[in-house]
Formats: structure tokens, C-alpha cells, sequence
């Protein structure tokens, strides 16, 4: 664990591992946390680099009105040039691949290979409403929880696991929603995505990339990571069947092999 500053914030990462690097980003309630499973399998191959953006975890947080998503793109550019690495791959979940999206977008020289979990090149009217409505329950920990963590799951998963459903319930509207510092943050997390729109700059990114889909993503549907695919000149998609917007949760195993499986793929001699 460590830390370094960025506009005088304390920006926290951590490095597991050792080989390629492999930058992971986190999902918008997440935190480095949030991939303590991960990291074993994760970085058997790999020097792993996880990262909590501001307002999220250990980093700093913001405090006043807020900020754009062009923050934490700089914030990932800065752990970048503090680690002295130019060409990892980088992996994003949600919120995280969007980040990644744009800053493989901004800065395509600093990406090897692309790895984009259930994101979008784009913030829509439906996906900014559905922000509002986590904002507005942000003060009732029961509705907050009610309004945001049924639909990141898909069905048959969230229907099929009643008592992990009621710890996970327990704890996050006990524990964690009704810390308000976390949730100022969270707030100001949602809203700092609310006008992100990279669809007119796909082209600018040059790094091979995997786009990967859930079947019954609800918040990102697969219509968006295929509208990914057709602006990213070099990019490859795969669709996970009967799964929900959390798939590193739901499809754990696949979720590390595709990302590990892509990141470090040799491809000299391949026709592609």
C-alpha cells in the first residue's frame, strides 16, 4: 500500500505481484478493497495496480460542489507517470472503464492493451436519471440500498442467494450508507459522470481492446458496449449470458481469465 498527491489530494494504490503491469480500475462503490479475491489469481502473472480514485476508498476526498470524470482521468495519468509506466494494460469496471475509456481516448500512448467490463461511451438520459435517483435516496440507507444494489445484479443471481442477499443488506445499510463521508463522496462520484460523452472520440484509441458485455445488464445493456465496438477500430467484444452489471462478482473465474487471458496474450505470428 502507498500513496502519492495529486493537486494536493492523497491518492491511494497499491502494487501486488510481479511482471506486465495491469492497471485495474474500480466500479463506482467500490475501492482496492472491494478486489481482495482478485488479487491472488490476479497477479500470479502480473505486477497488479490497484487504485482508489478520489472520493473513493482511501484517496482523499473532494469535498465542495464537485468535478467532472476529466479529474479522474488525470488522477490515473498521474499514478501512471508516478510509477514511471507508459504502456500497461488497463482493465475498468462501470465507472472505472468509463475513466479508462477516456483516458485511452486522451492518451492513447499510455496503453498497451484495453480491457473494458460493463461501461459506455457515453452518460444517456436514462443512465443520468437513474444517478438522480441514487443521489436523491443518498440520506435513507434502506432506500439508498433498495434503489442502487438489486439492479446491479442480475435476477437469477440476486433471486438465488437469500442469505448472502441479507448479510450483504445488513452490512452495507448498517455499516457503510450510513456513513455520510462516504456517501458525500458517492454522491459526487454519480454526478461527476453525469456529462461524460467520449463517443465522438473513440477513433483516438489505439490499443487492441476487449469490450466485455452482460446479457442482462440493466445500466449498461449490451447496445452500449456494442456501440464500443463499432468506434474502436481495434477491439474485440464477448457477451456474458444471463449475467448482470457486477460480472467480476457473478462470473468470477471467467471474469479473471478474460482479463488476465487478454492483458498478457502473445500475439507475434498471429494473423490479426
Amino acid at each position: 500500500m502507498a500513496q502519492f498527491e495529486y493537486q494536493g489530494k492523497k491518492i491511494h494504490y497499491e502494487t501486488h505481484g510481479e511482471g506486465a503491469p495491469l492497471v485495474l480500475l474500480n466500479g463506482i462503490m467500490m475501492s482496492t478493497l472491494s478486489w481482495y479475491q482478485f488479487i491472488t489469481p490476479l497477479s500470479a502473472n502480473n505486477k497488479l495496480i490497484l487504485m482508489d480514485f478520489i472520493d473513493q476508498g482511501q484517496s482523499d476526498k473532494y469535498g465542495g460542489e464537485g468535478y467532472s470524470l476529466d479529474l479522474q482521468v488525470e488522477v490515473l495519468k498521474a499514478l501512471l507517470d508516478h510509477l514511471e509506466l507508459k504502456n500497461p494494460a488497463i482493465a475498468g469496471i462501470s465507472y472505472g472503464g468509463n475513466v479508462a475509456l477516456q483516458f485511452a481516448a486522451s492518451y492513447p500512448d499510455y496503453v498497451n492493451r484495453l480491457i473494458i467490463f460493463n461501461a459506455a461511451a457515453s452518460t444517456g438520459a436514462w443512465l443520468k436519471e437513474l444517478g438522480q435517483s441514487w443521489t436523491m435516496s443518498a440520506e435513507d440507507p434502506v432506500h439508498f440500498y433498495n434503489t442502487t444494489i438489486p439492479i446491479i445484479y442480475s435476477q437469477e443471481f440476486y433471486n438465488s442467494r437469500p442469505d448472502w442477499v441479507k448479510v450483504r443488506r445488513d452490512f452495507l445499510t448498517s455499516q457503510v450508507f450510513t456513513n455520510k463521508a462516504f456517501m458525500d463522496g458517492l454522491v459526487r462520484l454519480t454526478r461527476s459522470a453525469d456529462d461524460y460523452n467520449i463517443e465522438d472520440r473513440l477513433g483516438n484509441i489505439t490499443a487492441k481492446t476487449l469490450i466485455i458485455a452482460s446479457e442482462t445488464d440493466p445500466i449498461t445493456p449490451p447496445a452500449q458496449q456494442y456501440k464500443l465496438k463499432d468506434g474502436i477500430k481495434d477491439s474485440d467484444l464477448v457477451l456474458l449470458p444471463g449475467t448482470g452489471h457486477a460480472s467480476m462478482y457473478e462470473r468470477p473465474a471467467l471474469f479473471v481469465s478474460l482479463l488476465t487471458g487478454f492483458a498478457n496474450a502473445k500475439l507475434e505470428g498471429l494473423v490479426v
